[in-house]
């Protein structure tokens, strides 16, 4: 790849003194998975979805709260009422505390009345009903690293759709590129034929109609030539969009750079499927599959969270209360008891929120199962897809091969004077028309492996 990149950053004069050199297949997508910059933004689902676990988990964060509230009128102080606490928060929302409460006044209100070191308290609350097993915390950090795998898997989505897309448009290149070679090679041909016809006019061996038969297929070629060379433009622009470097630098394809030669000898082997065109493989670990998974388990979690509020809200709370010298003595007499119930009578809105979690999961289920369902058939339909331009191309090469001894033996009959340029010229388009069907067909077989490649999801 270094290699390349010294043809990407030199002058056209630099590159006017080398030969063409070939950008293979494998080198491109290297590049598109180290530089495209929607691979990298992808990763940045990985880093959102590691913010919501950290932010999930700060629920379980200890906290200090201070309430402090004091009233002085006339140079009198009313009130003054401090109270302080330190909170634990535990995993099975239950929930320690320790308290300082220091309050004064003339018109203090009588339960806030004192010692005058103060109050000192540790305690603890209970949920007995709802929050006890799981509750909004508990839940939200279950999720949180569910959706980070669930990040996981849609960024390999995203990669493998970029690569698809970065696939298709290097195959593109490569067969405007082979067309372009193509009428390059048949425009020589055309006009060696045209110059050596004009000689033959010249010396009264030919009739003046051959050479108008001569520069037609001349004229056709050079047409045919600049047609393929703007699409061959096209198609570079194109390519170019998937090439970058660090600091998201983008490059253009230079002229002398070319595609892989031998591509179809290389392919399945770039994308790891040579041997996955006649088994079938397992779907179990398929992105698609792992990330309509973990949107099953988040909404399982959702419905656990929604089946616990059909439970009657019931807290307990004990404080054991003294005053900070005699913290040491604990004989437990003094303390703080609190129970808060909380329950409604017909559970509509708690019901209907089950419901509609159950309808959620069966709806994602269903998904999954029609995933499963069409990966197997769209890997089975690649795989017959695959195998089925195989055999074409074997036709199409035989085509080539008996239109190439076709042209070749109407051109001795015509060294002989027993052919005309209008056969030759027969034969020839022939040829083209066959080669260029030869060019298509090894796009496709590409593009085929490319789309078995992109079904598969297999980045590995």
């Amino acid at each position: 790849m270094k290699n390349i990149l010294f043809f990407f950053l030199f002058s056209t004069a630099l590159f006017a003194q080398q030969n063409f050199q070939e950008l293979s297949y494998d080198e491109f997508l290297g590049y598109v998975k180290k530089y495209h910059p929607l691979v990298k933004s992808a990763n940045l689902q990985i880093s959102n979805a590691q913010a919501n676990l950290m932010m999930a988990r700060g629920a379980f964060d200890p906290r200090i709260e201070v309430d402090f509230d004091k009233k002085q009128f006339k140079d009198q102080e009313y009130y003054s009422v401090l109270n302080s606490s330190f909170k634990i928060p535990t995993w099975y929302g239950i929930e320690i505390k320790a308290g300082f409460e220091n309050n004064e006044g003339i018109y203090l209100n009588p339960e806030n009345t004192v010692p005058n070191q103060g109050l000192t308290s540790l305690g603890i609350t209970v949920p007995l009903g709802q929050g006890l097993l799981i509750n909004q915390r508990m839940a939200d950090l279950r999720m949180a690293k569910i959706q980070i795998s669930l990040s996981q898997n849609e960024q390999k989505l995203q990669a493998i759709g970029i690569l698809y897309e970065a696939s298709i448009a290097y195959f593109n290149w490569k067969k405007n590129y082979s067309e372009v070679v193509l009428y390059e090679n048949y425009l020589k041909n055309a006009t060696v034929r045209f110059d050596g016809i004009a000689s033959l006019i010249a010396n009264g061996d030919k009739a003046a109609i051959d050479a108008v038969e001569a520069r037609i297929i001349v004229n056709n070629r050079t047409l045919n030539l600049e047609e393929a060379r703007l699409k061959l433009i096209k198609s570079k622009l194109e390519l170019s969009n998937f090439l970058w470097l660090e600091n998201n630098v983008p490059l253009e394809l230079q002229d002398n750079i070319i595609p892989e030669v031998n591509l179809e000898k290389t392919i399945q082997q770039t994308l790891k499927t040579n041997d996955l065109t006649t088994t079938v493989p397992s779907i179990d670990n398929h992105p698609k599959i792992n990330a309509l998974e973990n949107k099953v388990a988040i909404l399982q979690v959702e419905r656990k969270l929604k089946a616990n509020q059909l439970l009657p809200k019931i807290d307990l709370g004990y404080s054991y209360i003294n005053e900070p010298s005699y913290f040491d003595d604990a004989t437990f007499n003094n303390y703080k008891v609190g129970l808060n119930f909380y329950f409604p009578l017909f559970l509509r809105k708690e019901r209907g929120s089950l419901k509609l979690a159950d309808f959620k999961i069966q709806d994602t289920q269903f998904n999954l199962n029609l995933e499963r369902l069409q990966l197997t058939n769209k890997i089975n339909a690649q795989q017959n897809e695959i195998a089925s331009v195989t055999r074409q191309k074997k036709i199409i090469t035989d085509l080539v091969s008996d239109n190439q001894a076709m042209l070749v033996s109407e051109e001795r009959l015509f060294s002989f004077g027993e052919s005309s340029i209008f056969l030759i010229n027969t034969r020839e388009n022939n040829l083209v028309g066959a080669q260029l069907s030869q060019i298509n067909i090894d796009n496709r077989y590409f593009i085929s492996n490319a789309e078995l490649f992109k079904v598969l999801a297999n980045l590995d």
